[in-house]
């Protein structure tokens, strides 16, 4: 293969022949990959940014597909694994990040679809509960609309913002009523 003089910086300290296009566009791949997994077009636009002509990303990526190293499915999959427990995300929210990292409709809604709603409505209790400590002192309309706005940003349907909420500030209610703290 020829020689490329794409704009990718060559190593100075290296010697030899400049590295061709296709070697240097595996290299991207396999650095992107190590450390975390990507979908298609994450590893595409990084492939475009460093100049790699398009048909040779094209392929390699065609090619890192096949062998199972590019999986936009399993990507979802992990994505959400990952940032429905951590953040707290709804489906509504995990599903435009993953549409900001490229991967397809389909893929998206069908990982969104195996989220157990009531997991999500446990994840929403759980961030009411905790934000809840900081609102001892607030009143129940300035409760309600701080608790139902941070459900919100994290994705959450107003119904389910609402019926959580509505359930946690009752069960204050009652402690307040009972004595309790």
């Amino acid at each position: 293969m020829a020689a490329w003089t794409g704009e990718i910086p060559v190593d100075p300290v290296q010697t030899g022949p400049p590295a061709d296009a296709e070697e240097v566009a595996r290299k991207i791949l396999l650095d992107q990959l190590t450390g975390q997994a990507r979908s298609r077009r994450q590893l595409a636009d990084k492939l475009a940014q460093r100049n790699v002509p398009e048909e040779i990303a094209t392929r390699l990526l065609d090619r890192f597909e096949e062998v199972g190293l590019i999986d936009d499915e399993a990507f979802a999959r992990m994505w959400i694994a990952s940032r429905q427990p951590g953040k707290g995300l709804a489906g509504r929210a995990l599903a435009q990040e993953l549409r900001r990292k490229g991967v397809d409709d389909e893929i998206v809604k069908e990982a969104i679809g195996e989220i157990d709603p009531d997991d999500e409505r446990a994840a929403a209790e759980a961030l009411v509960a905790k934000k809840m400590r900081s609102l001892r002192s607030v009143g129940h309309q300035t409760a309600t609309r701080r608790l139902v706005s941070m459900l919100a940003r994290k994705g959450y349907s107003s119904g389910l913002a609402y019926a959580v909420v509505r359930d946690a500030l009752g069960e204050r209610e009652e402690e307040l009523d009972d004595g309790q703290p």
